[in-house]
């Protein structure tokens, strides 16, 4: 079977991975244009880009494929890959850009995506942030039959994966990651023996997984310790939980919740080597893990003694946190 295949993150670049190690024919790897990333923002290809290129997979980086769009030049070129291609089905994976119908119609199988949640719950961009942030219990991967929708195309398969209390998104993004590449490797054999039976996804529990922004970084200490605290793991490794101390923005990285404390919200209750515990709308947080500005992650005993603090101090939710 040939294969081609378009994402973009280290989440896709697992996939892309699996389905090499399993042997299938990749003819074409589609990801995004390099992006200026770390302190020189040089140039940098993504991990799929890495992973082709080390492999010797022919890469295309449209920056568009809507022919009809902004850069109709590069979505034409990418066409003319595709169908050079010659691919029985396209896997798509975090990809970030819109398929439009041209691409799906092109594979003889069709598109086959790789979501990180048991749809219909979690639809959308951010589907393992927001699954930890609102305390769910289980997702999965589910492997899915594109349409033109937003993730509501007919299911394929789908396995699901438990959230462990104290998972961040860095460490559940790569057990679905690892699970994602199982799936979809199965998906294709199960195609190539026509044994892919479609499932169309229930019409209740629909849920979208709105993309992370920068803006909800900030803690509102007024909200529950327990709302507090996953936000805190779901924003892990982007974009961090922060808070302000002294005029300057330090971030949370690890936190547990105390429920048996009480004040009034931000408020230091107790310092201990352990961690400061802060006060929250109910309940209480001890931080544990922290950051100051241009430092690194250091447990709170390193941070206190560059940033020592007293019970009553308090510390600043978003709408008194002092503009940059």
């Amino acid at each position: 079977m040939r294969v081609a295949f378009a994402g973009t993150p280290e989440f896709a670049r697992a996939a892309l991975e699996a389905l090499h190690a399993a042997g299938f024919d990749i003819a074409l790897v589609l990801t995004q244009p390099d992006r200026p990333a770390g302190r020189g923002m040089k140039l940098q290809a993504s991990p799929v880009k890495q992973f082709a290129l080390d492999h010797h997979i022919p890469v295309a980086q449209p920056r568009s494929l809507r022919l009809d769009g902004k850069y109709p030049e590069d979505a034409q070129a990418a066409r003319e890959a595709l169908e050079a291609a010659r691919a029985d089905v396209l896997v798509v994976a975090a990809y970030g850009l819109i398929l439009p119908r041209w691409v799906l119609e092109t594979p003889r199988l069709g598109c086959l995506n790789i979501h990180a949640s048991v749809l219909p719950r979690w639809r959308g961009a951010a589907p393992i942030h927001r699954a930890i942030e609102a305390g769910d219990e289980l997702t999965g991967i589910t492997i899915m039959q594109m349409d033109e929708g937003l993730d509501t195309g007919d299911m394929l398969l789908v396995e699901r994966e438990r959230i462990r209390s104290d998972d961040r998104t860095s460490t559940l993004h790569d057990r679905l990651a690892e699970l994602g590449g199982r799936l979809i490797v199965q998906a294709l054999e199960l195609a190539a023996r026509g044994g892919l039976q479609r499932t169309p996804q229930p019409a209740e529990g629909i849920t979208y997984a709105h993309k992370i922004e920068k803006s909800e970084a900030a803690i509102d200490w007024r909200e529950p310790a327990e709302v507090v605290e996953r936000r805190v793991r779901a924003f892990d490794p982007f974009p961090g939980a922060s808070f302000s101390l002294d005029g300057e923005t330090h971030k949370l990285w690890a936190a547990q919740w105390v429920s048996d404390v009480q004040g009034s919200a931000g408020q230091v209750m107790s310092v201990s080597p352990e961690g400061p515990v802060v006060a929250c709308g109910r309940g209480a947080l001890r931080l544990s893990v922290l950051q100051r500005p241009g430092g690194r992650r250091t447990d709170a005993a390193g941070w206190l003694q560059a940033h020592p603090l007293q019970p009553g101090v308090v510390l600043a939710s978003p709408q008194s946190t002092p503009s940059a």
